[in-house]
């Protein structure tokens, strides 16, 4: 088969001749089918709604940059649900890892660009690498699309901000303000992360970038990508002595199945599981093999937590870990979001905020399997925090409301969360070596 597209295309001359049908999850209101398979049967979409497609060649991410969110989401859905009554072999994609560009952040600030093939003889360079916690962030779609490099240089700014401890007061200066003392420049800002030593190692694996195009990316093969990458954390462990405790992956889009993959070959090689693995809105899969477990879920690591910000478009409304968060409940549509780019992403920025200093609790959800019950309990019951202080053993799924104009917690004024934003963001402090590549 040439691509996913002849294969689709013989399924679409059949439409006429029978009467297949396959489940429809395009709804905007998704609290009926929350985190359920069994749709009724009035809900399932016929081949003859799927024809019309275009083909993959056709379909670009600036084009989905473009389209308005709901007209992308629904074409995504369609493509989803083709995918899965076609059990032809299709070709795959995956990027040699000599092929994907990294780069590592060492104890003192020095930064290192590489290709993932060359991962432990780059980590070898910092004596210091994998004494403190390493945080390894596979992307998941191209930098060069801006949704994509806004989110993943918030990411990025917010850990180095956290392992360094920099000073917390900012202006919108772009200078820092030291509690008590008078204003900083940023030179003098940048001389003080020189001299400050980290208190964690990150690593960042643009895989978003390998993908060149959007048949790239819905026809990544996950296992494969999941295996290379599972071997390469393998040996950061074998070579490097890192121990399995002080790894978290995070895992963004597609990357977040990776991910998945990534710790159960980890498993398999090490006899050891990762300690923390966390999906960005994990993605649908378009390709997998039925005969094998296929991306992230629950035992791929001690602990997986997941993020959902686009469950009906470029996300999976699936249950992917130990703990699932569903801002706004499962929804196409989040507030802040223009197109489907947007949408996916939003599940990086409000982690990124969580990584912040201070700002760990800023997102408090309460067990809910959908938005309508926790609408109806008016948003009581125990609360837990999605981000990087999530409990490790909270099990389920969790709501939680996001403001209109503000990422946080409907309940404080969004005036007053955006005060704590411009406090705590960096965005001239940190080294432009480090976020250049986004």
């Amino acid at each position: 088969m040439n691509s996913l597209r002849t294969v689709w295309l013989l399924i679409g001359t059949l439409t006429f001749a029978c009467a297949v049908s396959v489940p429809r999850s395009l709804q905007l209101n998704s609290d009926k089918y929350l985190l359920d398979n069994n749709l009724k049967s009035a809900e399932w979409i016929s081949l003859l709604e799927l024809e019309p497609l275009p083909s993959l060649d056709k379909i670009s991410f600036k084009k989905l940059e473009e389209m308005p969110l709901k007209e992308a989401a629904e074409m995504l859905n369609k493509l989803y649900h083709l995918s899965k009554i076609n059990h032809r072999p299709v070709d795959t994609y995956t990027p040699n890892t000599s092929d994907i560009d990294a780069l590592l952040t060492t104890t003192n600030n020095e930064k290192i660009s590489f290709k993932l093939s060359k991962i432990v003889q780059t980590a070898m360079k910092d004596s210091d690498f994998g004494k403190q916690v390493v945080t390894i962030f596979v992307t998941g779609l191209p930098k060069d699309l801006n949704a994509v490099k806004k989110a993943n240089s918030e990411l990025i700014r917010a850990y180095m901000q956290r392992y360094y401890k920099l000073p917390l007061n900012l202006n919108l200066n772009h200078t820092y303000k030291e509690m008590g003392s008078e204003e900083m420049s940023s030179d003098k800002s940048a001389e003080l992360i020189a001299t400050k030593k980290s208190n964690g190692n990150m690593i960042v694996i643009d895989l978003g970038s390998a993908m060149r195009n959007f048949k790239e990316w819905i026809t990544l093969d996950i296992e494969e990508m999941g295996i290379n990458l599972g071997n390469v954390l393998a040996e950061l462990t074998d070579k490097v002595d890192v121990p399995q405790e002080l790894i978290h992956v995070i895992g963004q889009g597609v990357a977040a199945h990776v991910a998945g993959v990534a710790g159960r070959q980890y498993s398999r090689v090490t006899g050891h599981r990762l300690r923390r693995i966390t999906g960005l809105d994990p993605s649908q899969i378009f390709v997998s093999n039925k005969n094998l477990l296929s991306g992230l879920a629950r035992g791929d690591a001690d602990f997986v937590d997941v993020i959902h910000s686009s469950s009906y478009s470029m996300g999976t409304v699936t249950r992917c870990g130990d703990v699932d968060f569903y801002p706004n409940g499962p929804n196409q549509v989040l507030p802040g979001s223009k197109n489907v780019i947007e949408a996916s992403m939003l599940a990086t920025c409000y982690f990124a905020d969580t990584v912040l200093p201070l700002m760990e609790h800023v997102f408090p959800a309460v067990a809910a399997t959908s938005l309508k019950e926790y609408k109806n309990d008016n948003g009581y019951g125990k609360r837990v925090f999605m981000g990087l202080s999530t409990d490790f053993d909270l099990k389920g799924d969790y709501i939680l409301e996001v403001n209109m104009k503000s990422n946080y917690d409907p309940n404080t004024s969004p005036e007053k969360q955006m005060d704590y934003r411009k406090m705590h963001k960096p965005w001239q402090i940190i080294d432009e070596k480090f976020t250049r590549m986004y």
